[in-house]
């Protein structure tokens, strides 16, 4: 039998019981409303190259695969480490942490990172097949760089880094190394077109350190949004939208002006939810950054739609 200490130090900090390796805590770190990030890159990456008149269904499936294992590893080393850290405290405003709340043991959580990264390592060691042994390479810089997001000596996501990782590492490389597996080379569009992604995803960590900047501060965690305000991450939001369909209008104008009508819907729902940022605070954001995940996939599949209209075989 528990005594009552024990029983007080089973519940959580909003009065329910914790629900050691539950299905429903494990879900939740995955933070599946953030994966659109990962498949937007690759289907943003497909569209460049069907459009160059390339696709190949099979690496294009892996590339996936292998994006979404690595970016719930990256969220599952995200929560360990900003817990065994001291930055996660019970009845944070953001999503419910499974370690901070109890959910989950650390250990638990720090074997489920080291699986999630195998897998990505495995999937993305297939890929050679396609994209030859240098890819190996590619590989480890890209798990170094889901890991230094909330580890290592210098966290990027703790130094005001977060957005130009998320840049690079949800967009520019995705993009890129996706476009190469289906056509063997690099190009502007595939460049252009992974930046757009990268500044799409940077939004979604946007509305996070917007939501959880008094929390933020309050442990000294130097997100963009302790760094230089609300007021400036807010108006980033707005900018990094418009520039990415800037960054696109060429892709767009290339499958038909008629096409324009998706980017222009995007705008209008980009705004929306961008005044909508600046009008709330605490939990009533978190809608904000699941819409801004789902209206970015929304964009990129409209993308992706346009380019197969527009499809041309490649000559031989």
């Amino acid at each position: 039998m528990k005594t009552e200490n024990e029983k007080k130090k089973d519940e959580t900090t909003d009065g329910s019981r914790r629900r050691p390796g539950c299905l429903k805590a494990w879900i939740e770190a995955m933070r599946l409303r953030t994966l659109p990030a990962s498949a937007s890159g690759v289907l943003a990456g497909v569209a460049v190259a069907v459009q160059r008149g390339h696709f190949d269904w099979l690496p294009a499936l892996l590339c996936l695969l292998f994006a979404l294992a690595a970016q719930i590893g990256s969220n599952f080393a995200n929560e360990y480490y900003d817990y065994r850290d001291g930055l996660d405290k019970p009845g944070r405003e953001g999503f419910r942490r499974g370690v901070t709340e109890g959910d989950i043991t650390p250990l638990a959580m720090h074997r489920a990172t080291a699986i999630a990264f195998g897998i990505a390592a495995l999937i993305g060691c297939s890929l050679i097949y396609w994209g030859g042994w240098w890819l190996v390479l590619a590989g480890i810089f890209i798990l170094i760089g889901a890991l230094s997001y909330s580890a290592g000596p210098f966290p990027l996501s703790r130094n005001a880094l977060g957005e130009i990782a998320v840049v690079v590492f949800y967009g520019l490389i995705p993009v890129g190394f996706t476009f190469y597996l289906q056509t063997g080379y690099f190009s502007y569009d595939d460049f252009a077109a992974g930046l757009a992604v990268g500044l799409m995803s940077a939004n979604i960590l946007i509305v996070n350190n917007y939501r959880d900047h008094d929390d933020d501060l309050a442990v000294n965690k130097l997100t963009t949004a302790v760094v230089f305000g609300r007021n400036a991450v807010a108006w980033a939001y707005l900018l990094d939208g418009f520039i990415a369909v800037a960054l696109t209008l060429g892709m767009w104008l290339s499958a038909g002006t008629v096409t324009l009508v998706f980017p222009a819907l995007y705008l209008i729902a980009h705004v929306c939810l961008w005044r909508h940022l600046r009008a709330n605070e605490g939990r009533r954001l978190n809608p904000v950054l699941g819409m801004t995940a789902m209206l970015m996939l929304l964009f990129v599949v409209a993308l992706l739609i346009a380019s197969v209209i527009d499809f041309t075989p490649a000559v031989s």
